[in-house]
């Protein structure tokens, strides 16, 4: 009988023991679904959140999960341990990282940002997470880091944020909403430019990140690494390229034009080189001016300066034609052109020149771009 007694406390301990692990477990599931309820609801609607935390949550959810899941089992396998003896567990053999865990790139590598963008069929709406830069170049440590982002072609005014701290990888954790519909979302480039502010205000561009959206919007809140195109390891076109700088003045309504220098030309002759200068309103050249020749190879220095007087309401239908020439007899060698200008003109580098001018800010904005072939 007291055997009986005995055997009898032993299966109810067995058994109230596997009930609670049992009840440990539900309460863990349901912990992870509310959870992971929680996250979705976060990219279903509007941003109430600090910015950028939406990228990370996810990563942090699986990792505690895994966590929790192997502690219980640790413990299992410790209360069971009298009755079916299986040897210790080599807990590091089972170590996990998170599917979504963030690396940052390693020191030396390309500038990168890192950012997610997320479309919203029922707002409409292109929520940019802008969440940190990686390996800024050694002169820029000690500057405050700002960003501008568009969404090209029809954003003029730039969004900005500024970046928390000093030093090669800088922290935004912010997020920008654009309201754009769904026809037009396809169409649309997220332009991101990277500035560097010394302390007395003066500003330099470090590079620029061109994203198109057409294709991109599948995965939400996908976190991505994209090399910045740094201005000034942009590599030499096949013709050459040239350095421009823009300012439009709203007050005056002009437009002035800084050509300051060319690199890599395919001369013809061993004659100098001039840059023409085109102001054009649709199909309409309104003003064309020419500088003097330079004869100092294949990268002359100009500093060639001028101004066009353009109203407001001309900014999306003109645009600026450059030309470089060597002279001749008859007809002069064209060694390359490109012209700069809005949606209607322009894409890319070029685009962005143009968008980056309008800003309200009004100061000079210089930029190498590539030529190309004259028509």
């Amino acid at each position: 009988c007291s055997d009986q007694m005995l055997l009898l406390a032993v299966g109810l301990s067995v058994g109230l023991v596997l009930l609670l692990l049992l009840g440990l477990l539900v309460f863990c599931s349901w912990r992870r679904t509310n959870r992971q309820s929680r996250y979705q609801e976060l990219f279903s609607t509007a941003p109430s959140v600090p910015a950028g935390s939406a990228p990370v949550v996810l990563v942090s959810q699986g990792s505690w999960t895994f966590r929790l899941n192997h502690t219980l089992y640790r413990v299992l396998c410790i209360l069971l341990l009298g009755w079916y003896p299986m040897g210790s567990v080599l807990t590091s053999l089972y170590s996990v990282s998170a599917l979504n865990e963030v690396v940052a790139p390693p020191p030396g590598m390309a500038t990168r940002l890192l950012f997610s963008v997320e479309y919203r069929h029922s707002s409409e709406q292109v929520v940019v997470f802008l969440l940190r830069l990686g390996n800024l170049p050694p002169r820029f440590h000690s500057n405050a880091t700002l960003v501008e982002l568009r969404l090209l072609p029809d954003d003029r005014r730039p969004r900005q944020a500024k970046g928390q701290g000093t030093g090669p990888d800088p922290e935004f954790n912010d997020y920008f909403v654009f309201q754009v519909s769904a026809v037009c979302v396809q169409e649309s480039t997220l332009s991101v430019c990277v500035l560097s502010r010394e302390p007395d205000g003066k500003r330099h561009a470090v590079g620029r990140v061109l994203f198109p959206l057409e294709g991109e919007l599948g995965l939400a809140g996908r976190v991505l690494w994209k090399d910045l195109e740094l201005e000034d390891d942009a590599q030499c076109s096949e013709l050459g390229d040239v350095q421009i700088s823009l300012c439009y003045s709203l007050s005056q309504q002009r437009l002035s034009v800084v050509v300051l220098r060319a690199r890599g030309l395919q001369l013809q002759t061993d004659a100098g080189v001039c840059v023409q200068v085109s102001l054009q309103l649709h199909t309409r050249v309104m003003k064309t001016k020419r500088s003097c020749e330079v004869k100092e190879g294949p990268d002359p220095f100009f500093n060639y300066k001028m101004t066009f007087k353009l109203k407001p309401q001309h900014l999306d239908e003109a645009c600026l034609r450059f030309e470089m020439q060597q002279p001749n007899k008859k007809l002069p060698y064209q060694l390359g052109g490109l012209v700069l200008g809005p949606f209607m003109y322009a894409r890319g580098p070029q685009l962005q020149h143009w968008m980056d001018m309008v800003n309200p800010a009004q100061e000079p904005v210089k930029l190498w771009h590539g030529l190309g072939k004259t028509t």
